[in-house]
């Protein structure tokens, strides 16, 4: 797996709890100031060095083929996902609406991308179907982009993304990180989502989560249009 490194200052908060009990909690120097810390280190949320995201052309849901350049002006919120996935996907598929709709009269400054990681599903109806079945065509500028395997495996490596598929059936494993660029095409923050395993195996995350994973990401998109 890749691994990205990122050094940062970090800053020690001390949180009380409402039962009085103190914990410190580590903030991140370069984590804007309206984040909470508890929801910076919840979302993992680092600054990263302001290097042009790197570009890339490729077809989305509606068999429309555009490039990272095209949205420029726009700040971007980006994530590699699994079009057959029933795991963290879905997940970050419903924080990525919920982003949406927090995002309020900044929404339409807003762009919401993914790219496939999934080598076995690689139509435009893969793509399309994952896009309907979570919600995100509520997203007017949703993309989920899908392409050529080389062209895809070229953008995992140039994003730092590990991708192990075993097989057409399984749960395609592989790095899940959230870019934030701005509206010049810099990457300016990253952050990891995650989510827990009943007994069973199905994948979940609490709604408070969720919920506060919706509003990070408006917040740190919505700052990022300002910017």
């Amino acid at each position: 797996m890749i691994v990205l490194i990122l050094l940062a200052v970090g800053i020690d908060v001390l949180v009380v709890n409402r039962n009085g009990a103190a914990s410190l909690q580590v903030r991140q120097s370069g984590v804007p100031e309206n984040v909470p810390t508890s929801l910076a280190n919840l979302m993992a949320l680092a600054p990263t060095p302001r290097v042009f995201a790197p570009a890339f052309t490729l077809t989305d849901q509606n068999g429309k083929t555009l490039s990272l350049s095209s949205f420029k002006g726009h700040a971007v919120v980006l994530e590699f996902m699994d079009p057959n996935c029933v795991d963290i996907c879905p997940l970050v598929s419903q924080e990525f609406v919920d982003a949406y709709h927090n995002l309020g009269s900044s929404a339409s400054s807003v762009v919401f991308l993914a790219v496939n990681v999934n080598k076995y599903h690689l139509s435009t109806s893969a793509v399309r179907a994952f896009t309907y079945g979570h919600g995100l065509n509520k997203i007017p500028d949703w993309h989920f982009f899908t392409g050529s395997l080389s062209a895809l495996s070229k953008i995992w490596s140039q994003y730092g993304i590990s991708v192990q598929a075993p097989s057409p059936t399984a749960d395609v494993v592989h790095t899940s990180i959230v870019y934030f660029i701005d509206a010049h095409g810099r990457e300016r923050y990253i952050a990891s989502p995650t989510d827990y395993h009943i007994p069973q195996g199905t994948a979940y995350l609490p709604a408070s989560q969720l919920t506060a994973w919706g509003h990070g990401i408006a917040t740190i998109s919505g700052d990022l249009v300002k910017s």
